[in-house]
């Protein structure tokens, strides 16, 4: 063992030795930080002004209101540009978020905020009147909702469009008149330099949010003509647009003319060079809105609902042996509904891709012998009633499936996943003649159980890869015409986007995803990014810029926006 006494004398010594040394020491100071002066390399940012949808107007946890428009992109942008204080956006009245109009009639929401288990409402009632038009021009042009062809309609901030959805609220608070254009009132302000972001986006999101509703075929009509906003669009070739409805994918050569057009307008506004930034079109089936209801969340040991659903096991098991049986018969075998006791089930879906079995499961069972029994026997009626029951069994499955890790959720069918569908149950009382008792008929309305989910609540492949189809298109028409325009900055969002919800996005010292609530770059309603993610846009905006512009943004001292300086949620108490 080695000896530490001697040390310890040695270092006393030192200490008696060292009294006449003068042992005040310089004091160590940090280097100066290098400042690096901004060089804008000749752009012209005197006059900035955005044009886009909800991301551009700063939307999210599902409201547009004042401190996130604040802290909208463009806002952190026209910091950045030194123009902040003349940079001017349509304000809401306060931080509740959400809208009325007329008074009392709420057409917008309050925004969501956390509350410790998963984002809820605030209880609280817009104070902003949207009939109330705000005059002047602004620089912010960030219209919430708007598809690429409503930026170019007249009539789309019409007032008296509003309550029947026949014009957007948002831009009707701000519109120069009833036929005024967005696009028009836009280039009417002379920028000097331009944003056009997400357009695009909501031209396929709808679809998306809605479960790839077809609502061309199956909506509820508007409640007056065909709006302005929607006369020059064509679905496709042969769907007229008096046949088209909001959640339809709008068609890519309409996309295509659009968006050209807006870029060309832009650019060539006044005698100036003016110069501005694209952006293209992320792949919206990657936001938490669609990834975070898993497909398979029927978990028998649950402790809250898991005795009661486990208890219904064996004679849902039951019941779809029979129908799993004709699932196989016509050849696929993986259409198959069983239940496990042990482990987390997929819900039942509704798949209007999927071969209508209706008839052949109607007539397999009422022809069945041992399907009367089991009527009579395990559901309690009378063998006779076998041939009514095999009818509603096979309307209810005939394009039902079990669902797969392939399929995607809507964020809102958690809330619905597993309730009983009261309007279900008394169809089935209604169908049955009163035959079936309405205990019975709750068994057989149980939603992502035994009625299958409706495709609004699902995004199955097919529907997926339309969306993905559009979006693609979407984005080589984008890349087309900024190459093709020496005055344009291209600013890939799609990848961004991927890889945020792949390996997640370095912000300073913080890694950013898509998960909901906390991977701080996607907003509590699964769409829009928080007012952090923003700042991370806006600086992959200024990166843009220097890469095709010449200026140093990146580099310069205070040239890029902060993470720390930008929130991921906002306080319920903040009104």
């Amino acid at each position: 063992m080695k000896n530490y006494k001697n040390i310890g004398l040695f270092l006393l010594s030192l200490g008696f030795v060292s009294c006449d040394v003068n042992n005040d020491l310089d004091t160590i100071t940090n280097p100066a930080e290098t400042q690096v002066a901004l060089n804008t390399s000749g752009l012209d940012f005197s006059n900035y002004v955005a044009i886009g949808a909800s991301f551009t107007s700063g939307f999210t946890d599902g409201a547009l209101f004042k401190a996130a428009q604040e802290n909208s992109f463009p806002s952190i942008l026209a910091s950045k540009f030194g123009v902040a204080n003349t940079f001017k956006q349509p304000l809401m009245n306060d931080n509740i978020g959400g809208m009325a109009f007329g008074g009392s009639t709420v057409i917008q929401a309050p925004r969501l905020f956390f509350n410790g288990a998963g984002p809820v409402r605030l209880s609280a009632t817009p104070t902003t009147e949207g009939t109330t038009v705000l005059t002047g021009g602004f620089n912010n042009y960030g219209i919430p909702g708007a598809k690429s062809f409503h930026l170019v309609a007249p009539g789309f901030g019409n007032l008296a469009g509003v309550p029947c959805q026949l014009a957007n609220p948002y831009y009707a608070r701000m519109a120069t008149s009833a036929t005024a254009t967005v696009l028009g009132d836009a280039v009417a302000q002379a920028p000097t330099f331009f944003t056009l972001s997400e357009i695009g986006g909501n031209d396929v999101l709808s679809f998306a949010t809605s479960g790839g509703y077809n609502s061309a075929v199956e909506a509820t009509p508007f409640c007056a003509a065909v709006p302005a906003a929607n006369a020059i669009y064509q679905s496709d070739n042969t769907v007229s647009p008096s046949d088209y409805r909001g959640n339809d994918i709008t068609n890519v050569d309409v996309f295509a003319s659009v968006f050209s057009n807006m870029v060309n307008a832009l650019t060539a506004n006044g005698t100036n060079n003016v110069k501005g930034v694209v952006a293209n079109v992320p792949y919206i089936t990657d936001l938490a809105h669609f990834t975070s209801v898993p497909y398979n969340p029927l978990d028998p040991n649950d402790a809250v609902t898991g005795p009661a659903f486990k208890a219904q096991i064996p004679l849902l098991n039951s019941v779809f042996a029979a129908v799993n049986q004709i699932y196989a018969g016509a050849g696929q075998p993986e259409r198959s509904i069983v239940f496990s006791t042990t482990v987390t089930n997929p819900v039942v879906i509704y798949d209007e891709d999927a071969t209508d079995l209706t008839t052949p499961i109607t007539n397999t069972l009422a022809t069945s012998a041992t399907f009367a029994t089991f009527v009579q026997q395990t559901l309690g009626l009378p063998a006779a009633a076998a041939p009514l029951v095999a009818g509603l069994l096979g309307q209810q499955y005939g394009k039902a499936r079990a669902a797969t890790a392939n399929d995607l959720f809507v964020l809102p069918s958690s809330s619905v996943i597993g309730t009983v569908n009261t309007t279900h149950v008394g169809n089935l009382i209604t169908l049955s003649g009163g035959l079936l008792p309405q205990t019975l008929a709750g068994q057989f309305s149980a939603e992502g159980i035994t009625l299958p989910l409706a495709d609004k609540w699902v995004l199955t492949p097919q529907e997926q890869a339309l969306i993905k189809t559009a979006t693609d298109a979407y984005n080589t028409t984008i890349t087309a015409v900024a190459s093709a325009n020496p005055n344009v900055a291209l600013v890939d969002l799609n990848s961004i986007l991927t890889e945020a919800s792949t390996t997640g996005l370095m912000f300073d010292d913080g890694l950013m995803t898509t998960n909901l609530v906390t991977g701080g770059l996607i907003s509590l309603d699964g769409i829009h990014l928080t007012s952090r993610g923003y700042a991370l846009m806006a600086n992959k905006i200024l990166g843009a810029i220097d890469a095709e512009f010449g200026s140093n943004f990146t580099t310069a001292t205070n040239g890029l926006a902060k993470a720390v300086d930008y929130p991921t949620n906002y306080s319920p108490a903040l009104r």
